[in-house]
């Protein structure tokens, strides 16, 4: 029997893309994109054209397995594990679990996700429940994105943007820490059409990455300093009275507040140009042109967010328009994610409530997934139950020890003999190489979804197209058959929720009318997407027609969802975090602006690959080949290798207080003077068995608590 399903791509992509899969007797043969989505119009990256290589991958983890080496990347992939049968599984991990909780309390027991996928119920529902059902820590999810959304909802009051559509319509584009080209292919044509009109595209990024090389203008602007660059902006714009006065008036609040603000020392040109590294001439073209050219829009990205002041940053950079009044012009505003424009009814989904039938009887303490390494090691008290230490973990959706910063610290909480870890997983990775159970997962084929988006505005339903490969099983089920084990839906505290189908849970994430009062999901239901799998929100809450019809223009007429109803300018929120109302820059501990820098004198972009997506397809081959040598190389300037009598192809030593690794160096120009860049690997694909994270800090962000991997000092020497 052959068939064409529709699905949507769930991984950590603002795209989101509609795909169609062909199955020939019950085989997936093919991928491609569907032509009908408005935005992602047909066409895949490289990293989804080629799923079946994923998906049937002769390394696919298929059944459920229990160690029987010790731990520790000397001991990997399906030796270092026997084959056990679901049955033993699941009583191996819930007695395990209950055991645990009983004599350290449910706190010592830490489970830790992030975006494996960014599917509503794989990504949050009957784990959360679960977790919350058991009085499990509770996990901050901040290692991505909470600096610059956290951010930008200070002025906006919600992440939500410019739809992608509109750049087609921009004058000017300024793409600010994003790499288009690599990380949101689908704007692109939007991009490229534009240019054909005559649009201008200027990129702002340390790195010249494949966007700022087919940019119009590329700013390499010095790591951290984009606050600086943004308030720099700003004066000129008030200077020269270039900023829509009747706009500010009517719609925004705390304007004098940022007058005063810009006006200080260290917001004046000079000072801009020698903290960003940008020429002065340069800035104040920049903001000349951004002020005066119709529209203008600004695509940011999570890149510049990920260093000590990236709250500020985003704060800041989210102001500009709003003082330009870009925001009423078809192509003009700003993106940084458009998530919060859907109102799902998360709570239906995760149910927090649950907590309260937990033995604990109360909200549980939280920890930052960002200082994983600080929780492994050193949170809690041996025998403290009110703080215990952490013995177990649970791990799925994520990959920590290759993409958790600092480690060496999280490989030695990893290796901890009193620690019981539990991975759900696709491959075996840097993370089950520390699993004392490890037990398969289904990849999005294999299971049925509802997918919105971060970077459009079409919510989805994804199909099952294929059955789960060998024994896996979707996040989903898991939990369910883990919460069943548990007892979880039986006795005073029992509750139902655990026995819900995924059409029940996808009609409970669609119930919002108590949460949704502007309707911008009204008339949206499963049924419907079962017949059309991707549709708009609703603007105007008057039906889908009149919603394609209309561009979506959130604040062309203010309505911001801030608590005064305004764009804040001043925010007494930020304020009681003990920051600076407006914005302000304050040099990261980490940067060539502190002392750190007179031992470690580099500043290192810990980049990601273009061809993988954080540490997922690193080990697939076509996607290896596809990157070929760039996440095992070190690129540096010309003068930084000439200073250190390092030539390109020369074995490198990239280190500081916290690690070192040993690459090739690369000199390229893709750097200024000051600056070098490496890209994320598997620790066991790189050179020595360790990744670029040995050298990453758990230091946070100042808004949002999320990591600071572009805040982060070295020193390189040849070796000899």
């Amino acid at each position: 029997m052959n068939k064409t399903v529709h699905a949507a791509c769930p991984h950590d992509c603002p795209d989101a893309c509609a795909v169609l899969i062909q199955v020939e007797d019950g085989k997936a043969t093919k991928i491609e994109g569907d032509p009908a989505h408005p935005v992602t119009r047909g066409f895949l990256c490289a990293k989804v054209t080629k799923y079946l290589d994923r998906v049937y991958s002769p390394e696919r983890v298929l059944y459920p397995m229990k160690r029987i080496s010790a731990k520790g990347a000397d001991h990997f992939g399906p030796t270092a594990f026997a084959r056990i049968s679901w049955d033993e599984a699941l009583n191996i991990v819930t007695e395990k679990l209950r055991t645990i909780s009983e004599e350290f309390g449910p706190e010592s027991i830490l489970p830790y996700s992030y975006g494996g996928t960014l599917g509503q119920l794989n990504n949050a529902s009957m784990d959360m429940r679960f977790f919350y059902r058991l009085g499990a820590s509770q996990l901050e999810r901040t290692i991505c994105a909470t600096a610059g959304g956290d951010a930008i909802k200070t002025v906006l009051g919600k992440k939500i943007g410019t739809e992608p559509e509109q750049f087609s319509h921009s004058k000017f584009i300024l793409v600010w820490g994003a790499n288009i080209h690599g990380n949101s292919i689908h704007l692109w044509p939007f991009i490229e059409e534009a240019k054909h009109k005559g649009a201008k595209l200027v990129v702002i990024d340390p790195y010249r990455t494949r966007t700022a090389a087919l940019a119009d203008w590329h700013i390499a602007i010095n790591p951290g300093t984009d606050v600086v660059l943004a308030l720099g902006m700003m004066r000129i714009i008030i200077d020269e009275n270039l900023h829509d006065a009747d706009y500010v008036a009517k719609y925004t609040h705390g304007f004098d507040d940022l007058v005063r603000k810009v006006h200080e020392p260290l917001y004046e040109l000079q000072s801009v140009a020698r903290i960003t590294g940008i020429a002065a001439e340069d800035v104040q073209r920049l903001a000349r042109e951004y002020a005066t050219t119709r529209p203008a829009v600004i695509r940011a990205n999570y890149g510049l967010q990920r260093t000590a002041n990236g709250g500020m940053a985003t704060r800041a950079i989210t102001m500009l328009p709003c003082i330009t009044g870009s925001w009423k012009e078809v192509g003009g505003g700003m993106v940084l994610s458009t998530s919060g424009s859907f109102p799902l009814n998360d709570d239906a989904l995760t149910r927090p409530d649950l907590m309260m039938k937990s033995p604990l009887r109360r909200n549980a303490r939280k920890v930052n997934m960002s200082e994983l390494g600080e929780a492994l090691n050193n949170l809690g008290k041996e025998g403290d139950r009110d703080d215990p230490k952490v013995k177990a973990l649970f791990v799925y959706n994520s990959n920590p020890a290759a993409v958790a910063p600092n480690h060496n610290s999280v490989v030695r909480g990893l290796l901890r003999k009193d620690l019981f870890t539990v991975v759900h997983e696709q491959f075996f990775t840097d993370t089950t190489d520390y699993a004392d159970v490890l037990l398969p997962a289904t990849t999005f084929f294999e299971h049925k979804e509802l997918q919105k988006s971060y970077g459009h505005y079409y919510l989805q339903l994804s199909q099952q197209a294929i059955a789960p490969l060998g024994e896996s099983k979707s996040n989903v089920d898991l939990f369910q058959q883990l919460a069943l084990k548990m007892g979880f839906d039986q006795g005073a505290n029992g509750d139902m929720c655990f026995r819900q189908t995924v059409d029940e849970m996808i009609d409970a994430a669609l119930n919002v009318d108590a949460i949704d009062p502007r309707g911008w999901l009204r008339g949206i239901t499963r049924e419907r997407l079962e017949k059309e799998p991707s549709l708009r929100l609703n603007f105007n809450g008057k039906g889908q027609e009149d919603a394609k019809a209309a561009p979506f223009l959130p604040f062309a007429e203010g309505g911001f969802f801030t608590a005064s109803g305004k764009a804040e300018l001043y925010s007494e929120a930020v304020k009681a975090m003990g920051l600076d109302p407006v914005a302000k820059f304050i040099p990261p501990e980490e940067s060539r602006h502190s002392a750190k820098a007179k031992k470690f004198p580099l500043e290192m972009l810990a980049r990601k690959s273009d061809n993988h997506l954080n540490s997922t397809f690193c080990n697939i081959p076509v996607h290896q080949k596809f990157e070929g040598d760039a996440p095992n190389i070190v690129e540096l300037s010309a003068a930084d290798a000439e200073t250190r009598g390092i030539h390109d192809g020369d074995e490198v030593r990239i280190f500081n207080h916290r690690g070192s690794i040993v690459l090739p160096a690369h000199v390229n120009g893709s750097v200024r003077k000051g600056v070098v860049a490496a890209k994320l690997n598997w620790a066991r694909l790189t050179p020595g068995g360790k990744n670029i994270n040995v050298l990453t800090s758990e230091n946070l962000t100042d808004i949002g608590g999320g990591a600071t991997f572009y805040a982060c000092l070295v020193e390189v020497e040849k070796v000899v």
